[in-house]
């Protein structure tokens, strides 16, 4: 054990040579935290051997407990992709919702989606059903279309097992399912906020689809037009060869029941073998195992075994990177830990006023600003402060809906969802783009802070 001041400042130049390398040079995020990993360790006070232990150690540690549902979730998610379940759960939602209703629907439709799929692939897969339903109903497709991408990437953010919550939570040794009840909750007034903001913004931005072009019609034109939320030609067009809605939804929700009866049970201390198998098959593990097990044969029944493997090896290839930095970050952590540097600011934060849950709230937000991605602020945030926060007493479950709420901040032009969102929709102008995703982006985490500083007075 280090001194605290040694630890301290192995801390802050770790975490500044780790903001430098992901921004302003070609070093990619896993091998940055490795490398802050090794320079807050031997500038901390720890001897090389015994950093380059430790970082092995951190890695392999934190991927024991989320790596496989990591690989598992995006498998998954590939098959709901190529089997076109994406597609029937938004006209579920559609169906649910009812005329006048697409932006709910689809806000909704990203809701659930973006579960076990990323954000931005969920979005490419829909967005022809909003433009279509811009095109049909003559609502704005900002309208639609930042209400789909809110919808998804308020999950995206918050519920496991997408790979950034799923990775917080590991870090902070949270339960997953836990994570998964209050990540879904905690989502609800994400995505309602965005989706009223979403309908403003339609009017004020109000653009069509005219074949593969956009236009922008006259305020008469606009009125004159009646917004009857006309989907049934896009719904029979659509439902050609798409499997069940029963089948679509089964991947995703058999391993959530799952995993929450685990937790159901686990909380109320129950026993008996029978118990104890539905702990065990609600293990996040073995229930997104399940979940995979369920979409193989649900979704591609009829499909040769080369074409399903080739599906989920797919999902694989985007998994890997994921898990890397996953495990870059569980290192990072792990030696904070050794050198004392979260003993040291714990004992600054408990003599002072700051909230314990902003701590890594406000380090996502600065890595978010700093490099865009959602997924490195929550990693890097968890393995900052999973260190301090332990010995606070706070709620790693808490700690972890904090991390990654943080990472919601003005998605801008070093977000590649950003880009997607904004070039499929059309909008060009820099202004219009940042009023579109930029300021969405910001009410989520202007409205997960003020649910997050409700619950720190109740959850402890």
């Amino acid at each position: 054990m280090s001194s605290g001041l040694q630890a301290i400042i192995g801390l802050i130049i770790a975490v500044i040579v780790l903001i430098v390398l992901i921004l302003k040079t070609k070093i990619h995020a896993f091998l940055a935290l490795i490398i802050a990993a090794g320079i807050a360790g031997i500038i901390g006070g720890l001897s090389p051997d015994k950093v380059a232990g430790l970082i092995s150690t951190g890695f392999g540690n934190t991927l024991a407990s989320i790596g496989i549902v990591i690989g598992f979730g995006v498998m998954m998610g590939s098959i709901l992709e190529d089997s076109g379940a994406a597609e029937t759960m938004a006209l579920t939602f559609l169906k649910l919702f009812g005329p006048g209703g697409e932006e709910w629907a689809l806000a909704f439709t990203g809701y659930v989606v973006s579960i076990p799929i990323f954000c931005d692939s969920g979005f490419v897969i829909l967005f022809p059903i909003a433009k279509a339903l811009s095109k049909k109903t003559r609502k704005s497709i900002v309208s639609v279309g930042v209400a789909l991408a809110a919808g998804l990437v308020a999950t995206h953010h918050l519920v496991p097992p997408t790979p950034g919550p799923l990775g917080a939570a590991g870090i902070f040794n949270a339960d997953i399912g836990q994570v998964i009840i209050w990540g879904l909750l905690m989502s609800i007034p994400i995505v309602i906020a965005t989706t009223l903001y979403a309908k403003w913004l339609g009017k004020k931005i109000y653009q069509l689809p005219e074949g593969d072009n956009w236009i922008r019609p006259s305020s008469s034109e606009k009125t004159n037009t009646p917004e009857t939320g006309k989907t049934k030609e896009v719904e029979e067009k659509t439902k050609s060869n798409l499997p069940s809605a029963l089948s679509s939804f089964a991947p995703i929700v058999v391993p959530l029941i799952l995993i929450l009866l685990n937790t159901v049970l686990t909380a109320v201390k129950a026993k008996g073998v029978f118990v104890n198998y539905l702990l065990f098959f609600g293990s996040p593990v073995v229930a997104v195992g399940v979940g995979l097990i369920v979409a193989i044969y649900a979704l591609m029944p009829h499909e040769p075994k080369s074409k399903v493997i080739e599906t989920m090896e797919k999902g694989i290839k985007s998994a890997g990177i994921i898990i890397l930095i996953t495990g870059a970050g569980g290192a990072l952590g792990y030696v904070l830990r050794q050198t004392g540097a979260g003993d040291y600011i714990a004992k600054g934060i408990a003599q002072s006023k700051i909230p314990a849950f902003l701590i890594p709230f406000l380090i996502a937000t600065l890595v978010r600003l700093v490099q865009g991605s959602g997924t490195v602020a929550m990693i890097t945030s968890a393995s900052i402060s999973a260190p301090i926060l332990a010995t606070l007493n706070i709620n790693p479950v808490f700690a972890t809906l904090a991390a990654a709420s943080g990472a919601f901040i003005f998605s801008y032009f070093n977000d590649s969802y950003y880009w997607v969102v904004n070039r499929l929709m059309g909008i060009t102008d820099v202004r219009e783009q940042i009023r579109t995703w930029s300021v969405t982006t910001t009410i989520a985490w202007a409205v997960s802070f003020v649910i997050l500083l409700v619950a720190s007075f109740f959850i402890h």
